[in-house]
């Protein structure tokens, strides 16, 4: 089987979905490449307690003031530990259990060097995800996930402070394999986090430079407005 290297950012994530995250990614990758952005809580120990997991850590935060650059740092050190294939996931996504059973085609198969995947949003809890406008994930469609590494390919990023992408451009423009197995996203499945990310995305894009108001503005749309559908695990790809 070739090698396959999880990499992430991190940052106080002790209490909220890391250790799920990280048991589950260890039942199918071979090492986990994190970068922490100067974690405040027991983030870095966490990441420390599974053998597998290797960290770097960042003295002053960036993530907010200078994303790309941390993400160089972060692919920087995922190619020093000689990856085959590399899977870029944040610390509240789940790749759903069915995945097990394709990962071995996924890895063995010399068609496509990149995968997609399409990224649900659980809403307000783990068990409901959203539908409506541009939070519809079949809207939205795959995006790269998963990527061959090729030494040959260029590791530039665009000169973006936020939303600059997990993976380098040259990496995005691939043809790609699209994958029926699907990403749990929690990271707005608790209302407390909904109203933090909101007033994060506001205060960080006040021209609407990345994204329209309406989008997020939907963000706080009332409960009746919604519109959600039930989370089921498909049992096979």
């Amino acid at each position: 089987m070739p090698k396959l290297t999880a990499m992430m950012i991190v940052r106080n994530e002790a209490d909220r979905y890391l250790s799920r995250c990280l048991e589950s990614l260890l039942t199918f990758v071979d090492n986990i490449i994190i970068m922490d952005d100067a974690s405040e809580d027991d983030t870095p120990e966490l990441c420390l307690s599974y053998p597998r997991v290797k960290l770097y850590r960042q003295p002053h935060s960036m993530f907010l003031t200078d994303e790309a650059e941390l993400r160089r740092e972060l692919w920087h050190h995922t190619l020093e530990n000689k990856p085959e294939w590399i899977l870029a996931i944040d610390a509240d996504e789940f790749l759903e259990e069915s995945f097990l059973k394709e990962i071995s085609y996924l890895l063995r198969q010399s068609n496509f060097k990149a995968i997609g995947f399409r990224l649900f949003d659980c809403w307000g809890n783990e068990d409901f995800f959203r539908v409506d406008g541009l939070w519809n994930p079949w809207l939205r469609g795959f995006s790269i996930y998963l990527i061959k590494y090729q030494p040959q390919l260029e590791s530039a990023w665009p000169s973006l402070k936020f939303h600059c992408g997990r993976l380098p451009l040259a990496y995005r423009q691939l043809v790609h394999y699209e994958s029926a197995i699907r990403i749990k996203h929690l990271g707005w499945a608790k209302p407390s986090d909904i109203t933090t990310k909101y007033e994060r995305a506001t205060r960080q894009d006040p021209a609407n430079k990345y994204m329209e108001r309406e989008h997020y503005e939907s963000i706080l749309w009332p409960s009746e407005k919604i519109k959600t559908e039930k989370w089921l695990e498909q049992l096979s790809p």
